[in-house]
């Protein structure tokens, strides 16, 4: 339970805690004019600690914006994302991954194959395939043609138009599905290469681990 005063939750008009206290009011209070927001209150004090002094949270940069952009409290937004946590979130990786063709899509694909191939497992293996330049996706089809592994699963990304590498994205795959609570890692699979033909350095595997 948190108290402050009305004038506090109104200072930004714009924000969903002064749209609760307009006149009318869009929600009502108990007998005691306390207000019932169901959501879970971990860093509402962070944000209310902004609301009162201004004043920035130190720790938990991700998890106060989440609640800012919730409650719409543009200024306290817009702050968050000029920190280095955010920033770099926002301006680089973010901006880096809107450049790689259907990566969110891949990454649901990367889990829902893992998760069919968990039965009565320990690992999942899945093989990724990176293109960096369109002269790599040249090259795509006799690569494949080389696997010996399930050429059917192969999760397929890039090319894309950034200056980032393909081990760059491959972290970024890692990051995002540990952020879903997967333990993961990725190692390069390596080609056999026969004498008269090219070896290609676009396959990874990816293993989930489930206990």
């Amino acid at each position: 339970m948190f108290s402050t005063s009305v004038s506090t939750l109104r200072k930004h008009p714009e924000s969903k805690l002064a749209e609760l206290l307009s006149r009318p009011p869009r929600a009502r209070g108990d007998t005691q004019g306390r207000f019932f927001i169901d959501r879970d209150g971990t860093h509402f004090g962070a944000v209310l600690e902004y609301l009162r002094s201004d004043r920035l949270p130190a720790e938990n940069i991700q998890e106060v914006h989440r609640e800012a952009v919730y409650y719409n409290i543009q200024p306290l937004i817009k702050l968050l994302e000029e920190t280095p946590l955010l920033f770099g979130e926002l301006v680089g990786r973010q901006q880096f991954l809107s450049r790689v063709p259907h990566y969110k899509e891949n990454i649901e694909v990367l889990i829902r194959i893992a998760r069919a191939e968990a039965i009565a497992a320990r690992h999942s293996t899945i093989m990724i395939c990176v293109l960096r330049t369109e002269e790599d996706l040249g090259f795509y089809d006799n690569a494949i043609s080389s696997l010996e592994a399930d050429k059917e699963s192969v999760v397929t990304f890039g090319p894309w138009k950034a200056a980032l590498s393909a081990s760059d994205l491959l972290d970024c795959v890692k990051m995002d599905i540990e952020s879903q609570g997967y333990r993961v890692s990725v190692q390069p699979h390596v080609v056999e290469k026969s004498f008269l033909s090219r070896s290609y350095d676009f396959f990874h595997r990816l293993s989930f681990t489930w206990w």
